[in-house]
């Protein structure tokens, strides 16, 4: 789940890791719900490594929609893989779907 509520209004992105050598950062591009992760490694003569991993979020919401669509219903759905329940202020979902027993 993307940070939003982290993002002020005109701000395009959010630092959600820093360590010595390491900074990790989001940029969001909220129209076309995508995200980009930069990774930022330092060595020790402090020259910086970039990976990027570009990322398309989509809602709960959106997800059960494209179920639906595609035939399937939702069974149940967790805030992560232990099983805890999902809010409003989850950082992730698990969710599963079935094939309705009437098909």
């Amino acid at each position: 789940m993307p940070e939003l509520r982290k993002l002020p209004p005109g701000q395009q992105a959010t630092v959600w890791h820093c360590d010595p050598g390491y900074i990790g950062l989001d940029t969001y591009d909220l129209l076309r719900q995508h995200v980009v992760s930069h990774h930022f490694r330092f060595d020790e003569s402090r020259r910086a490594q970039l990976f990027r991993s570009p990322h398309r979020y989509i809602w709960p919401a959106e997800l059960d929609l494209m179920a639906q669509l595609a035939g399937f219903e939702l069974e149940t759905r967790h805030a992560d893989w232990t099983g805890a329940e999902f809010t409003a202020e989850s950082p992730s979902h698990v969710s599963v779907y079935r094939i309705p027993p009437d098909r």
